[in-house]
């Protein structure tokens, strides 16, 4: 039987870009989606300061406990507690929120006060957070904040 040229490429054509389309498939990484998170901080400080407390991560339907700790130190002063709530942004997995996030700030709260802050740790999540906080507290100083999965 005579194939004509033109088809004679056709089959090798076809499983060469079915592989390609394998492959280009096999190595798209996951795409990065957001969550909620809330949780509550009691700190305490004069000159080093230390914190904890917990909270919720909600990320595709499920959530997830955290811990946070954390240490500042610089000019800082009283005790407070802090409810925080917002989004994480840029991560694939719940582990990626884990992680140590910094800051430098500087505020006060005398009785009731808020705060909105944007943190990002190593792996590159994104915390954007409001919160409400209770207490008596004067500070300008570096902050670390480290969150766990329970």
């Amino acid at each position: 039987m005579n194939v004509p040229s033109r088809f004679r490429s056709l089959p090798a054509a076809v499983a060469a870009l079915g592989g390609l389309a394998l492959a280009t498939f096999a190595q798209v990484p996951a795409e990065a989606a957001s969550g909620r998170i809330a949780f509550q901080v009691v700190k305490g400080e004069w000159f080093i300061g230390g914190s904890g407390g917990s909270g919720t991560l909600t990320f595709r339907g499920r959530n997830y406990p955290i811990t946070i700790g954390g240490l500042s130190a610089g000019l800082v002063f009283g005790a407070s507690q802090t409810n925080f709530r917002g989004t994480v942004s840029n991560i694939r997995r719940p582990s990626d929120l884990a992680g140590v996030y910094a800051a430098v700030g500087a505020g006060g709260a005398l009785g009731a006060g808020a705060q909105v802050i944007t943190l990002r740790n190593e792996k590159g999540a994104i915390l954007n957070l409001t919160g409400r906080q209770v207490g008596l507290q004067v500070n300008m100083d570096f902050s670390g904040l480290a969150i766990s999965l329970r």
